[in-house]
């Protein structure tokens, strides 16, 4: 079958991926694989196949946002993918997850826009509870860099207007982070009976009270995401 987003067919594809936002990303994914091949790049859609600790995985960007990020995962669980881990980062809402720190994503918050027309408001973005455990394990191998697992925040803004944030109240009742797609991920895994779960760097602090100049190009929040996608990996070859 062909996926014609993704620009590739659906017996290509392995029955595990993990997915991220940036193309540049994935191919870092794939340099980390054994035999890694490169099947498409279409837009923001760069897929690669490849094997890792013996087990085939693909690794596939999604872009920016809910909304062509959901493009992705509903055509790759239409492929055959059973199981996603997204990689990517995010904003910190508390000291304890200073730039650099890794947050293994238990539920999303739903602000975005996309997944208010998939289900009822009430329906939570809720993530595969074994795939959050091996994720915090393989995670917490890193002495050096702050884990924590918890509830982030799913927005659909990353610059100001005239309408605040919602970061304070979320903040407040205990979320740990914001990013722009994992809400969709997750509503999306529950309807069609795939399993997901999100692994983030933190790069930055999205409460203003905290926010310092935005800068996500430091060596530590490098090496965050380098532990994250070994991390992801390390899960997707131990299921």
């Amino acid at each position: 079958m062909l996926l014609p987003i993704l620009k590739l067919n659906s017996e290509d594809l392995p029955d595990r991926a993990i997915v991220c936002g940036d193309p540049a990303r994935a191919k870092l994914i794939a340099e980390r694989m054994d035999d890694a091949q490169e099947l498409s790049y279409n837009r923001d859609y760069r897929t690669f196949v490849g094997t890792y600790q013996g087990v085939r995985m693909a690794a596939v960007s999604h872009g920016v946002g809910c909304p062509g990020a959901a493009v992705c995962f509903e055509e790759l669980i239409r492929g055959g993918v059973k199981t996603l881990i997204r990689v990517g980062t995010s904003g910190s809402y508390t000291t304890d997850l200073p730039p650099g720190s890794l947050v293994v994503s238990t539920a999303a918050v739903r602000t975005d826009g996309l997944t208010r027309q998939l289900v009822p408001e009430g329906f939570p973005a809720v993530a595969d509870t074994e795939l959050v455990t091996a994720l915090y394990r393989e995670a917490s191998r890193y002495e050096d860099i702050a884990v924590r697992r918890g509830i982030t925040v799913c927005l659909d803004v990353f610059f100001n207007g005239v309408v605040e944030f919602p970061h304070k109240q979320y903040k407040q009742a205990g979320a740990l982070a914001v990013e722009m797609e994992v809400s969709a991920l997750y509503v999306i895994a529950a309807m069609r009976g795939a399993r997901a779960a999100a692994i983030l760097a933190t790069d930055g602090y999205a409460d203003a009270d905290l926010a310092e100049v935005y800068d996500p190009y430091t060596d530590a929040v490098d090496r965050a995401i380098d532990a994250g996608l070994d991390a992801a990996l390390r899960t997707l070859a131990t299921l």
